[in-house]
């Protein structure tokens, strides 16, 4: 009998190949500029021009881009699994709902929406942000991108952690495993559920894993996603 409720972890490595840099690898994006500088609150405070316009070319960027093969597996696995489904990603990327993900939940929020942070209103958003943008609900310029920064909590934390107590099957994909929380979600797991990895390059923590299978995430994942839907 195949596994009932699954939990999948997804990191930057499975936008990798659609294009998208990753964040802590050679040549990945905090390899170009410092975290500091466009990632904080306090980076925020002390230049928003700088920030938005960091998250305006991220944004800008993904109108490049296309959802691969891996995420085209998950959104299979989505809409074919019986069973209880999450996908935790990540990323702040939409490649997963553009491949028909719905069992989704962004921890780190998503570049393609905005926050007010007079109001606190949040809504779809994919042009560019200016330091004099007004708030569409509030009209006050204090618009910043809906993610989750160094220092600030990441999100739905509280569902996570229920998924994770409750599943038989842990798999993580494409992630470097050393960012808390996420990289405890694996301890979260273990001893009640079946871990697996799936990554470019073995995680610093695959020994963490039950199995650890190394490769591109375009050819991994499908294989995985149809050797879990024939159980």
């Amino acid at each position: 009998m195949g596994p009932k409720r699954v939990v999948i972890l997804t990191g930057a490595g499975i936008s990798q190949e659609s294009g998208l840099h990753t964040f802590r690898d050679t040549g990945g994006v905090w390899s170009q500029v410092r975290l500091e500088d466009v990632a904080t609150p306090e980076a925020f405070v002390r230049d928003p021009a700088r920030v938005q316009a960091f998250y305006n070319a991220r944004r800008a960027q993904l109108l490049s881009v296309m959802p691969n093969a891996a995420h085209t597996a998950l959104a299979r696995l989505d809409a074919e699994f019986d069973g209880e489904l999450l996908v935790v990603t990540q990323n702040v990327d939409d490649l997963h709902e553009r491949a028909g993900s719905r069992r989704l939940l962004h921890m780190h929020g998503e570049l393609g929406r905005a926050r007010c942070t007079d109001c606190a209103a949040t809504r779809e958003w994919n042009s560019a942000i200016e330091p004099d943008t007004p708030c569409p609900s509030c009209r006050q310029p204090r618009l910043r991108p809906d993610v989750v920064w160094f220092g600030e909590m990441p999100l739905h934390m509280e569902a996570i952690e229920r998924a994770l107590m409750a599943c038989d099957l842990f798999v993580s994909i494409g992630t470097s495993g050393t960012v808390y929380p996420a990289a405890g979600f694996v301890q979260m797991a273990s001893g009640h559920a079946r871990t697996v990895e799936l990554n470019l390059e073995p995680s610093d923590g695959w020994t963490q894993f039950d199995d650890s299978l190394a490769g591109p995430a375009t050819k991994l994942v499908p294989a995985f996603v149809d050797e879990l839907l024939a159980r």
